[in-house]
């Protein structure tokens, strides 16, 4: 299909060459035609004079040609120049006739082609002066092919949007009523032109002033000019110079151009001599075909252009061509919207003038063909059977399903085909799964360079959609320069070798870095020659960042893992040295005391729990249990502070009361003034046997009696470090022979799934089933109540009165 497209295409260029030769032949022999009429020469000598001239003005025979047509005048007509000095005239006709034409210049460079000026300012280039009337030369080329006063405008603002910096042009044709009305205009909305299409005989109507006195009005003063013109535009500020110029034709001017300019200023005298030049160029083209042009079929379809831009999906307008015979032999695209695409990837307005079967040879299939022709002929709309249809868009084939319909517009069909594999459903769909997967599209034409982009990958890519995709070749630049050599690299290798890749890169997003990754692939056409760039974009930075995040954490835990480690052992060693555990049962005032110390199974801190059992100097025995809340250094630290200086304390004199004030108050304004700490004190009279104590805060001591097992009742007392003046008592308890007292550590009996009365009676339990009184019997004691892990340290004191057998 494509190659019978390239086939189709290089006759119809053919054909458009003929054209245009024929085209041009026949205004030169006009013009040779006219000169024979009024001079009464030869062909030959007609065509040779059109040559001298042309080159005597250094302008070319086409150029010429128009020139000598504008300038004719009617047989018996005195001749008078337009604007300026006529030079020699051709030659005498029999009836007295002549041919005005334009003087030619005194050099081939001394002024532009068609100017009636023979000096060049001074200081002025003369080669610029050429250069600024190339635009001629080109211009009496492109008139050839003009056919209605429309095309003459977008022909006119073609050619002179460089030389004059014209912006927008009007062609008014003057009425019989002494009004205006809009042949022609390029670079005028349809709003504009519709408001100016008739314009009444009023005063200050500078086109109207222009035809009225055949002489052109420049407006270069906008400020002075608003206040005596009524100027065109909305706002009007829109064009800040104008020049409204009259066309010669004979000794009257109906057609007036409008040139319209966006920047102020002045026209040069250069300017100004081109464009007078162009309004000669112009009569002659009006002469030609008519000095009062109809709106004609191709106006009618510029006029419908505008609404076809504003068409969603695919439609033409097609005028029907006939051939000799008056059956339709093909159609014209005489508007088109921008979806539109043919066969070789042609869209928009590059398919405007062009034939159907040109453009789409499919369409001469004899259902599709009958279908147009009869609801050209009958006016019913034409609905055709979904089709596959092969497309092939810059050598790519892609295989769609298309639906033809055609309906009649006055001489004309409208043809639109819906493509029903691309229903609002998927669209919806695709859109959903770029949103949710932070990933959009991108493709890259390799054979005209454009890139088209999804709307989420503008947002992926952080870029404003009014500056449209980037180029393929242009995308490593908008990452971060740490990744735009490997970028480069893959997209090199991509399109030199078609190597897929799969690349990650950053970009800066305002004040972020963005994680993307970008997957890219080629496709060739028939010749296996690559011609589009398929790939997406996906945002990883969510992803990216939990990942840095985790592998941070990772390594502040294992930092922290470090740290506390050697916390640990540094406060494992300090409280070793400070609490050093007897190896053995020890005799104190005539008590047997065994001491058991088991840190905690889990976690790598080391707590306050603490121990002494000391003689004192005047033969009692002084028991201390208590734990420090917290954990590691500062836990360590404090426990070593209130154990001397408990010991301290008593030794001294203090009561046991009075030993849990004072340490109460060190607590409170130590260096930590949070923390809080439980004790208990005993003290053992081995003459009376009497054990007083005191607690602050602490589990009950439990006791153990001819095999009965309670806890003592606890005196009153707060823990150290909850407030400024706590009450403190003692208690005492007369210990008989045989008798056990256990002194613990609330680690023996929490659990954190379980309320401490529930240790409290496990550990009772357990004490009444091991009743064993050999040395060494507190550790198989420990381990049936310590069944499982330990979350706590566990410091035990246990204290046995020796029976009278002993």
């Amino acid at each position: 299909m494509a190659a019978l497209a390239k086939v189709v295409a290089r006759q119809r260029a053919e054909m458009d060459r003929l054209r245009d030769q024929a085209a041009t032949s026949a205004v030169v022999e006009r013009a040779k035609g006219a000169i024979m009429a009024l001079t009464g020469c030869t062909p030959d000598a007609a065509g040779e004079d059109l040559l001298q001239r042309a080159k005597a003005g250094n302008r070319t025979l086409l150029e010429e040609c128009w020139i000598t047509l504008g300038s004719l005048r009617p047989l018996g007509t005195p001749t008078e120049p337009l604007d300026t000095p006529t030079e020699p005239r051709v030659g005498d006709s029999p009836h007295g006739a002549t041919l005005s034409a334009i003087p030619a210049p005194t050099s081939p460079r001394s002024v532009r082609p068609g100017s009636a000026v023979s000096a060049v300012p001074a200081g002025r280039d003369t080669s610029d002066l050429d250069d600024g009337f190339t635009a001629l030369g080109r211009l009496g080329k492109a008139l050839v092919q003009v056919a209605t006063p429309q095309d003459l405008a977008g022909c006119l603002l073609e050619e002179l949007r460089a030389d004059v910096d014209a912006d927008a042009l009007l062609l008014f044709r003057s009425l019989r009523t002494g009004g205006l009305e809009l042949i022609g205009h390029a670079g005028v909305d349809a709003t504009l032109a519709a408001q100016w299409a008739q314009v009444p005989p009023l005063n200050g109507i500078a086109a109207l002033e222009a035809l009225r006195t055949r002489e052109p009005r420049w407006l270069e003063d906008f400020a002075r000019d608003r206040d005596r013109h009524l100027l065109i535009g909305d706002p009007p500020e829109r064009w800040l110079s104008r020049a409204w110029l009259p066309v010669p034709s004979g000794d009257e001017a109906e057609v007036c151009i409008g040139i319209m300019r966006a920047r102020s200023g002045t026209f040069s005298s250069q300017d100004r001599q081109l464009l007078r030049a162009v309004g000669r160029l112009c009569a002659g083209w009006l002469r030609s075909f008519g000095a009062r042009p109809e709106h004609s079929t191709a106006e009618a379809a510029a006029a419908a252009q505008p609404v076809f831009d504003a068409l969603p999906g695919s439609a033409m307008l097609l005028t029907p061509l006939r051939g000799p015979s008056g059956e339709v032999a093909d159609y014209r695209i005489d508007a088109a919207t921008r979806h539109a695409v043919d066969v070789v990837g042609r869209t928009g307005s590059e398919l405007l003038g062009r034939r159907i079967l040109e453009c789409f040879p499919s369409m001469a299939d004899d259902a599709v063909w009958h279908g147009c022709l009869r609801t050209l002929t009958t006016g019913e709309p034409f609905e055709g059977e979904p089709f596959a249809y092969q497309e092939v868009v810059d050598g790519a084939a892609e295989l769609s399903t298309y639906a033809l319909h055609a309906a009649r517009l006055g001489g004309a069909l409208v043809v639109t085909w819906v493509r029903h594999d691309s229903s609002d459903r998927q669209e919806q769909r695709l859109a959903d799964v770029q949103r949710l997967g932070n990933l959009g599209w991108a493709n890259w034409n390799l054979v005209t360079g454009e890139g088209s982009w999804s709307s989420q990958t503008f947002l992926v890519m952080n870029r404003d959609p009014e500056l449209g995709p980037v180029r393929l070749a242009d995308l490593p630049g908008l990452a971060l320069p740490e990744d735009t050599a490997v970028l480069a690299h893959a997209v090199q290798q991509l399109v030199r070798s078609g190597v897929q890749f799969d690349v990650p890169f950053r970009i800066r997003a305002g004040s972020e870095i963005r994680h993307l990754r970008m997957v890219a692939e080629v496709v060739t056409d028939t010749e296996n020659e690559p011609v589009e760039v398929h790939g997406f974009v996906q945002d990883l930075t969510a992803q990216r960042n939990a990942e840095l995040a985790l592998v941070q954490s990772e390594q502040e835990i294992v930092t922290q893992h470090g740290v506390l480690h050697a916390e640990r052992t540094l406060a494992a060693r300090l409280q070793h040295a400070l609490l050093p555990l007897p190896t053995r049962p020890v005799s104190l005032a005539g008590l047997r005391v065994e001491v058991a110390y088991l840190p905690a199974q889990s976690g790598i801190h080391v707590s306050g729990d603490w121990f002494s059992a000391i003689e004192l100097p005047y033969g009692d025995a002084l028991f201390v249990v208590g734990d420090v809340a917290g954990h590691g250094i500062d836990a360590v630290a404090t426990m070593a502070q209130l154990r001397f200086t408990a010991k301290g304390m008593v030794i001294t004199g203090s009561s046991l009361t009075g030993a849990l004030a004072r340490l109460n108050t060190l607590l409170l304004h130590s260096r930590d003034s949070h923390g809080t700490a439980t004790m208990v004190l005993a003290r053992y009279d081995p003459v009376e046997r009497c054990l007083e104590w005191a607690q602050a805060g602490h589990p009950p001591p439990l006791l153990v009696r001819e095999g009965q097992v309670r806890y003592l009742e606890r005196p009153l007392g707060m823990l150290l470090g909850a407030c400024s003046d706590p009450d403190f008592q003692e208690a005492r308890c007369v210990l008989e022979p045989g008798d056990r007292v256990l002194f613990y550590t609330d680690g023996l009996v929490e659990r954190p799934s379980e309320g401490i009365d529930h240790g409290l009676d496990r550990l009772a339990a357990a004490v009444a089933v091991h009743h064993a009184d050999k040395p060494g019997s507190l550790a198989p004691l420990l381990a049936l109540v310590l069944e499982g892990e330990r979350r706590d340290d566990v410091c035990v004191v246990d204290i046995r009165v020796p029976s009278e057998a002993e």
